[in-house]
């Protein structure tokens, strides 16, 4: 099948490995334009520049796809690509652009999306993040027929995919493009042999994964341990979550990259402490009070297991300790502030 690729981040180039080990010719691939990362603000291509290059494929980059927008040189363009490619079906995967209608219409059989939930749960930008952080048991991947609107056209494909309580952004982001990758290529399998059945989306159930913000990075202790918990897990690797440490002169602002939440007895001294308090100090990490109440005699609290500070490495709390004390009592900041 003669395929056009759009795609940007790591998530994507795994499809776009996956389809060219199938067999399918991709005779085109569009991803965002290079980007300044790194200490050097080098300009910089994307995961899917790099293994489209690898793959020895032919490339866009196209500034935006509006014809009447600012960058309607580049769409006029990408316009005549698209065209001259002649392909059968448009793969998306995490490109970054909203495709206008003429590039719906574009492919013979249209645009398919691999979509990293089981739609209509999390439409949008960021649903691996909002999975994480909302507790979800499990999500999953959807191949779906795209249309105008934000993820709502009709599902080809969907897989289930647990949720652990080990699982953060990061390692739920690897497992699902790989199965992202594999039920694309059943996915296009099956359209070949006229398999695929479109389905309607519910109208029940929708719920959107807005673009993650920095400023939500900030942990407000006064939320129970296991809410702040799914947070630092969702925002690993991205923003990180924040604690601001009034341990130091400066408020200093820690990122907390993982946490766990544990139970502890209740005592006078743990019952009264307040939000963000330290309240106990071990090699297995920092206890801290959270805003949840006592319930039979036991307390969930937050324990912050890997942190990082200011210009420094991610720590263990078990190695950060070889060089910074931290005594029960001391505090967080009930809410920290944005990191710089």
């Amino acid at each position: 099948m003669r395929v056009i690729f759009a795609g940007t981040p790591a998530f994507a180039a795994a499809s776009l490995d996956a389809l060219v080990q199938a067999g399918h010719e991709v005779v085109l691939v569009l991803t965002q334009p290079d980007r300044p990362a790194g200490r050097g603000m080098r300009l910089q291509p994307s995961a899917v520049k790099t293994r489209a290059l690898a793959h020895g494929l032919a490339i866009a980059q196209p500034q935006g796809l509006r014809l009447d927008g600012r960058y309607s040189d580049d769409a006029a363009a990408a316009r005549a690509r698209i065209d001259a490619a002649q392909a059968d079906v448009m793969v998306v995967a995490a490109y970054g652009l909203i495709l206008p209608q003429w590039v719906l219409d574009m492919p013979r059989l249209g645009c398919l999306n691999v979509h990293a939930s089981l739609l209509p749960r999390w439409r949008g930008a960021a649903p691996i993040h909002r999975a994480v952080e909302a507790g979800d048991t499990e999500t999953g991947i959807t191949i779906m027929q795209m249309d105008a609107g934000l993820d709502t056209g009709d599902m080809l494909l969907q897989a289930a995919l647990p949720i652990a309580p080990h699982h953060d952004t990061a390692t739920l982001h690897d497992a699902l493009a790989s199965l992202g990758a594999t039920l694309l290529v059943d996915a296009l399998r099956r359209q070949l042999a006229g398999e695929l059945v479109p389905t309607v989306q519910p109208t029940e159930g929708v719920t959107y994964a807005h673009k993650i913000e920095k400023q939500e990075a900030a942990i407000d202790w006064t939320q129970p341990a296991d809410a702040l918990r799914r947070q630092v897990k969702a925002f690993n690797p991205f923003p990180g979550a924040t604690g601001q440490w009034s341990g130091s002169p400066s408020g200093e602002l820690l990122k907390i990259w993982d946490a766990e939440t544990v139970h502890l007895p209740v005592t006078g001294a743990l019952s009264h402490a307040l939000a963000g308090t330290v309240v106990g100090v071990s090699d297995q990490g920092l206890d801290i009070r959270c805003g949840d109440t006592p319930a039979d005699g036991q307390l969930p609290v937050l324990r912050l297991t890997v942190l990082q500070r200011a210009g420094g490495k991610r720590l263990p709390v078990a190695v950060l300790l070889n060089g910074f004390t931290v005594h029960i009592g001391e505090t967080f900041l009930v809410s920290a502030g944005e990191p710089s």
